[in-house]
């Protein structure tokens, strides 16, 4: 027994020295750029503590999760999906972001020994079984934000930030930047997130993509502890640059864009609404195929609101167009007799419709669905001005 426990000491002694890292250490950051695909639209952000006294290679990262996760799916739509931190060599590392042809950038940090313990510390600490899951959130804790405030809290108040970018965005804006390639999941994400992310960012708030991260460590400055100050960044450089690909085809992404797409809608249910003016009819079965399908992604925006734990997807203004009484009203509505009723109701469809249309303009996120709303208005517009009286004059004096 007695010998048992000198080795299970002597393993915890050796595992304890093992932990102590050597005066050459170098703690960085390793900045992934955008990829190709949607779940990569935003870059990354890793932690690098390299010590080859003591065979210590490794890149952290945040924002692992698990495809094997029970009830995967219903999880992520609720935003309780648990994501985890990850560890990695920076050989491996580098070799899954060049096969997905990523630019990577290292910045070497200026941190004193102590602090470099801490940082390494802090991350074998949240790497345990018991502490490696968290509760992602898109803008607020997510693979950029975690690294950053490792490193804020491994510095403490010797640590001083510098703005380096732009603070007049909104979390909107600085998504939208990076989802150019992306043009139907910008519209949905566009319709899918409220008000939370119009808020302007800070500095520090901004620091939730990996890029804006890596801009303001270029920037930070750090106090050593004789007073003097010097640049966070000790050096800089390019670890893999991505080599140049040929974009989509020009006329393809053009044709298949939510504009073309939705304007050439707009255009079939323009020339089938002057129909129904010229012929005197109202044409509900167009409006119920087009107000049901508006109110089934209403209920789906308002269980992002209220079912979910996104942190974003809150007062929603897009709930005024895709209004998810719709669906059913729109049944009920078309099967009444009182041309009042029909009229109200498409006459407050159409008043909620331009007050998103304005709220949109004014937080710049008119991405793609300008055609739907016109596409809705117009139907609105056309059962508002309805006169199947003034129709029949005009059709009579015409013969």
């Amino acid at each position: 027994m007695k010998y048992r426990l000198l080795i299970f000491v002597t393993f915890l002694q050796l595992t304890a020295r093992a932990q102590q890292l050597s005066p050459n250490v170098q703690a960085s950051v390793v900045t992934v750029e955008p990829g190709e695909e949607l779940y990569s639209s935003f870059g990354h952000t890793g932690l690098r503590i390299y010590d080859p006294a003591q065979g210590i290679d490794r890149v952290y990262s945040y924002g692992t999760f698990d495809f094997r996760t029970d009830n995967f799916y219903v999880k992520f739509l609720q935003g309780t999906l648990p994501y985890l931190i990850s560890v990695a060599d920076m050989y491996r590392t580098v070799y899954a972001y060049q096969y997905e042809n990523r630019t990577i950038k290292e910045q070497v940090l200026n941190l004193s020994q102590g602090q470099k313990q801490r940082l390494f510390d802090a991350l074998e600490l949240n790497l345990r079984p018991e502490n490696r899951e968290y509760r992602y959130k898109f803008f607020y804790d997510n693979c950029a934000t975690r690294p950053r405030d490792r490193l804020a809290q491994a510095c403490g108040d010797s640590l001083r930030w510098v703005t380096a970018v732009d603070t007049t965005k909104s979390y909107r804006d600085w998504m939208n930047d990076y989802l150019g390639r992306h043009p139907w999941s910008r519209m949905g994400m566009n319709l899918g997130i409220g008000y939370p992310s119009d808020v302007r960012t800070s500095a520090w708030e901004a620091m939730y993509l990996p890029n804006n991260v890596y801009a303001e460590i270029a920037k930070a400055r750090i106090r050593t502890p004789d007073g003097r100050t010097m640049p966070l960044t000790a050096s800089s450089s390019t670890v893999f640059q991505a080599l140049p690909t040929a974009g989509p085809n020009a006329v393809l992404a053009f044709l298949t864009s939510p504009n073309v797409v939705l304007g050439l809608l707009f255009a079939v249910v323009l020339l089938v609404t002057q129909r129904h003016r010229r012929n005197g009819v109202r044409g509900f079965g167009l409006d119920r195929a087009l107000f049901a399908f508006t109110g089934v992604w209403g209920w789906l925006l308002l269980l992002l609101w209220v079912a979910t734990d996104h942190g974003v997807t809150a007062w929603n203004a897009a709930i005024l167009f895709m209004n998810p009484m719709h669906l059913p009203l729109i049944f009920w509505v078309t099967r009444q007799k009182n041309p009042a009723v029909i009229r109200n109701y498409f006459l407050i469809t159409a008043v909620l419709i331009l007050i998103f249309f304005g709220y949109s303009i004014v937080f710049h996120y008119v991405y793609g669905f300008t055609f739907y709303l016109l596409t809705l208005l117009l139907r609105s517009a056309h059962h508002v001005r309805f006169n199947p009286i003034a129709v029949g004059r005009s059709a009579h004096a015409t013969t």
